[in-house]
């Protein structure tokens, strides 16, 4: 039997081809609410896209621990081999809008949402272990940096290339964005990581640094320049189409969780700052420990209630993970829930799919499109009702502070040029025959000076082979590079 046509409250809809008119031509009555209901929600079917990682493709699936890790944590999900947890993953483009091709070169968001028993845990990341700045005050102008000239609403390499080349700090994420893995072939064929240090605290309150890396099971493979041109000129959801048809043909993508896990005082007099977003931590000094595997099983039953309305956020932590004092990661916990607020409005986690599976429990009220509003509890503290109570357990670990207030920069072994060095000598040949020829290109389309001399410098600080071939590659002259100053 074929289900029933209903307004959005449920009554009956008679006729849903033709409008109520003043005779058969018209004019249309305004008693027909069907009709300015029905205009009136598709007016209104687009909420405000993402600011950064607006296009993006996103499945549902399980996590599955293989190691125990206790000894290090007492998140849930980490806890009891073989567990299961539920969770959904949303890959993205930083830069570009919803309808901007999702080959184009990028960086490509990571982004994880676990549903435990102790409440809903993110793991907001991108698919390079590194970024662009280390401060939040200078994320905005970034992302500005990335997207449109506000005169000719344009995307221009000048201005992302203006804000690299006076931003040194950039200079490792640009290797890797430059380098092959700029352009992935799938979001299958993609590594993740958490980028950021966090904190794992175990049951004996022993803290511990880490950091994430999830790696595919499909290996990392991408593109060349002209493969991604000729598909993002064919279709436009590339990615997303790849995702979406592996898991159809039941062929489910996977990644294997591991951490590096820093001992509390190891890791603060470690010899980079593991607080500084730009720096990786050596897999010689901390190996890789295995800790489970996330496995893709899932297509959305709705991408925009799945997907478009899933609201992902570093704020979002259970007992047993904590933040770092990282800088970028600091304003990070405000800014993400913040946009979604305004993106998908105050009570954005009641929606579905951001739901947690335990129940919820606070003294938070009210507001549009409230869902879940407690019924008849007690909606102030302190109280005689037997309202919510504060579980202590739950209490963030104490981290030791020093040094006086103020606008600082990171002071602990600052040095922007090495590790983006390092990341360039582990390229083979190729490898920096074609990074070389993407930054080329680029440049090319760059008309200041000033900004191809401070990049340059940059890049032959990093490694003088690294600078010296891409001002050849531009036909300017290394000794002149080096000896202008700005």
């Amino acid at each position: 039997m074929s289900k029933k046509l209903t307004t959005e409250t449920g009554q009956p809809w008679a006729d849903n081809q033709h409008s109520q008119t003043a005779g058969s031509r018209g004019p249309v009555l305004m008693q027909d609410y069907d009709l300015l209901e029905k205009l009136a929600h598709f007016d209104r079917e687009r909420i405000p896209e993402r600011v950064v990682h607006a296009k993006g493709a996103g499945a549902k699936g399980e996590f599955v621990l293989e190691n125990d890790m206790s000894k290090y944590t007492k998140a849930d999900l980490f806890n009891g081999s073989g567990k299961k947890t539920p969770l959904i993953m949303r890959f993205s483009q930083v830069a570009g809008e919803k309808g901007y091709p999702d080959t184009v070169r990028d960086v490509r968001g990571f982004s994880v949402k676990f549903y435990t028993q102790k409440g809903n845990y993110d793991i907001v990341g991108n698919n390079t272990p590194v970024f662009f700045v280390n401060d939040p005050l200078k994320f905005p102008d970034f992302i500005h940096s990335q997207k449109r000239d506000p005169k000719t609403n344009r995307r221009t390499q000048t201005m992302q290339w203006d804000f690299w080349s006076h931003s040194p700090e950039s200079l490792h994420q640009v290797t890797y964005l430059m380098g092959d893995r700029g352009l992935p072939t799938s979001y299958r064929e993609m590594n993740g990581y958490g980028s950021h240090t966090f904190k794992w605290v175990n049951k004996n309150g022993e803290q511990f640094w880490i950091k994430y890396h999830l790696k595919s099971d499909q290996g990392v493979v991408n593109m060349t320049n002209d493969a991604a041109e000729k598909i993002s000129g064919k279709d436009t959801d590339f990615l997303q189409n790849d995702l979406f048809d592996a898991i159809d043909n039941e062929n489910y993508p996977s990644w294997t969780m591991y951490v590096q896990i820093l001992p509390y005082e190891e890791g603060l007099h470690y010899k980079w700052d593991i607080f500084d977003v730009t720096k990786t931590v050596s897999h010689k000094d901390y190996p890789l420990i295995k800790v489970g595997k996330l496995t893709l099983n899932e297509n959305p039953s709705n991408n925009f209630t799945d997907v478009e309305e899933a609201a992902f956020s570093p704020a979002n932590l259970i007992p047993g993970i904590e933040a770092s004092p990282d800088k970028l990661l600091q304003g990070r916990l405000f800014s993400y829930k913040d946009t979604q607020r305004y993106r998908l409005g105050v009570n954005f986690e009641d929606l579905p799919i951001n739901k947690p599976i335990n129940e919820v429990h606070n003294y938070e009220r009210d507001g549009s499109m409230k869902i879940n509003n407690q019924g008849s509890e007690v909606n102030y503290e302190p109280n005689s009702f037997d309202g919510p109570k504060e579980t202590l357990a739950a209490s963030v670990t104490p981290v030791d502070l020093e040094g006086h207030s103020g606008n600082q920069p990171y002071n602990y072994k600052v040095d922007y040029t090495t590790q983006a060095g390092d990341l360039y000598r582990l390229f083979t040949d190729d490898e920096k025959d074609r990074l070389i020829e993407t930054i080329k290109d680029c440049l090319l389309q760059v008309d200041s000076q000033e900004i191809k001399t401070l990049e340059i410098k940059q890049m032959y600080k990093a490694d003088p082979e690294y600078g010296s071939r891409v001002a050849k590659a531009l036909n300017l002259n290394i000794d002149e590079i080096l000896s202008t100053e700005y």
